[in-house]
Order: structure tokens, then C-alpha cells, then sequence
């Protein structure tokens, strides 16, 4: 999901997008622990969606303040 993608929604939706991505991030580390897993690139990826999410948030959040 592309920074452009994530400035559209609310920051509702990305608060949800957020929690989703972390859960997601936690049991690709467990299948990771346990050797079942199939794409490890994919921790990466996550971790990259993880930071997005959480920079257009942050950018909100002084928009907000500065107006």
C-alpha cells in the first residue's frame, strides 16, 4: 500500500489498518519461530506498511495541530 493510498482514508480506518498490520507482523514472527514460514520477505514488507501507516498519521496529527 502506497503512501498516496493511506493519505485517502481516515484516520479511523488507520488506526485499523495499524492495529491489523501489527497483528499480522506478530504471527508472521511466531510462524518464523516455529519454521513455517513460507515468505520471509514478507516481515519486511509488513514492517515497511507498519511505518507508512504510522507517518501519515503523524502527519495528520500536526496538520491538525497547525490549523
Amino acid at each position: 500500500m502506497t503512501a498516496t493510498e493511506l493519505k485517502k482514508l481516515s484516520v479511523d480506518d488507520l488506526n485499523k489498518k495499524l492495529a491489523d498490520l501489527k497483528e499480522e507482523l506478530f504471527n508472521l514472527r511466531f510462524q518464523l519461530a516455529i519454521n513455517q514460514l513460507e515468505n520471509p520477505m514478507r516481515i519486511s514488507a509488513v514492517k515497511k506498511d507498519i511505518a507508512r501507516v504510522s507517518t501519515v498519521l503523524r502527519q495528520i496529527e500536526l496538520d491538525t495541530k497547525e490549523a
